[in-house]
C-alpha cells in the first residue's frame, strides 16, 4: 500500500447495468474503477474496498456502493463509511443515486444531472427528471448516510 492520501468518487449503485456503465466512463475518463466492489448488494467488506482502493494505480479512484434496498444502515453504506473515515481516504465527492427506494430521509445534492445531461441546481428522481421547486432532498438507497459525512461534492443522477 502506498503511505499517499488517495482520492476517491464513489457512486451510490452498483447493479449490472450500473457497474458496466461506470466501467465505460471510468475508460472513457482514463479514471481506475473498482469492479469488485460492484453488486446488489455490495460483495466485498468494507475492509477489502479499502485495500482495493489504496491499492488501485491511477488518481481517482472509482468505487460503486449499494445497498439492494435495504432500509436503514446496508453493506454499502458501511463501505462508503468506512472509506469516509479512513486517513488515507480522501473522498473528493459521490454520485448520489436516485431510486424508488421507500422510506428514505434522503440527502441534499449540490447540483443533479438530469437525464438529458444537463446540470441542474435541484435533485432528480429515478428517472433523472427534474423534481418541483420546493423539493430539496434526493431519494435513494445508499445516500442517507451521506448526511452523517462531510463530503464536499454530491451530485444526484437518475437510475444508472
Amino acid at each position: 500500500m502506498s503511505n499517499a492520501i488517495r482520492n476517491v468518487i464513489v457512486v451510490t449503485d452498483g447493479d449490472k447495468i450500473a457497474k458496466n456503465s461506470v466501467e465505460v466512463a471510468c475508460r472513457n475518463l482514463g479514471l481506475r474503477c473498482i469492479s469488485m466492489s460492484a453488486g446488489n448488494p455490495s460483495p466485498i467488506s468494507p475492509l477489502e474496498a479499502s485495500q482495493l482502493v489504496l491499492q488501485a494505480k491511477g488518481d481517482p479512484v472509482v468505487i460503486m456502493v449499494d445497498d439492494k434496498g435495504i432500509i436503514g444502515e446496508g453493506k454499502g453504506e458501511h463501505i462508503l463509511k468506512y472509506l469516509a473515515n479512513n486517513t488515507e481516504i480522501n473522498i473528493i465527492g459521490v454520485l448520489a443515486v436516485a431510486s424508488n427506494t421507500p422510506y428514505t430521509l434522503g440527502v441534499e445534492v449540490n447540483c443533479s444531472i438530469t437525464k438529458t445531461g444537463q446540470i441542474y441546481s435541484g435533485v432528480v428522481n429515478k428517472e433523472g427528471i427534474p423534481e418541483p421547486q420546493g423539493h430539496h432532498l434526493l431519494e435513494g438507497d445508499t445516500v442517507e448516510v451521506l448526511n452523517e459525512l462531510e463530503i464536499p461534492l454530491i451530485v444526484g443522477i437518475g437510475d444508472i
